[in-house]
């Protein structure tokens, strides 16, 4: 799917499910993490996130659509439109829109360093690397060396 496939998409969803036409754009964000898709206040244009429909597909991208539209729909009316707000959550309830997207399962793994002490043997884990010869177990003293 390609912005212009997204752009007649959302389109689609606010007139079936608003009643209302869209009249900014919408695209797709390469760059949004932790997020679906998000409404920008400024512009009134709208950018999803692509990884989530290549995850879930378009039933999990439709529902991110009918998100950010109330967003949308609502402050263009000068309504609540924040998450806080009545008239959003309202609005979701008639939509059958989600209040937050599912969590993207991540591909990526923690590394973790591993170190053991010469005189103890007492075994650390940790998420950083650790400079041994500046730093010495915590218990005993000792020397620690990275294990491999």
């Amino acid at each position: 799917m390609n912005d212009d496939m997204l752009q007649k998409l959302v389109e689609q969803v606010s007139l079936t499910f608003f009643h209302k036409p869209f009249k900014h754009k919408a695209t797709f964000n390469n760059r949004l993490r932790t997020t679906g898709g998000r409404y920008i206040l400024s512009s009134h244009n709208i950018e999803i996130n692509r990884k989530y429909y290549e995850q879930f597909g378009q039933e999990e991208l439709i529902q991110i659509i009918k998100h950010e539209l109330c967003h949308y729909h609502l402050h263009l009316e000068g309504k609540g439109y924040r998450h806080c707000d009545r008239d959003f959550r309202e609005l979701l309830k008639q939509v059958q829109a989600p209040r937050f997207c599912k969590p993207l399962s991540s591909p990526k793994q923690i590394k973790q360093h591993r170190y053991i002490c010469s005189t103890c043997h007492f075994i650390y884990v940790r998420k950083r690397k650790v400079d041994t010869n500046r730093y010495v177990c915590g218990r005993c003293r000792g020397k620690i060396k990275k294990l491999d």
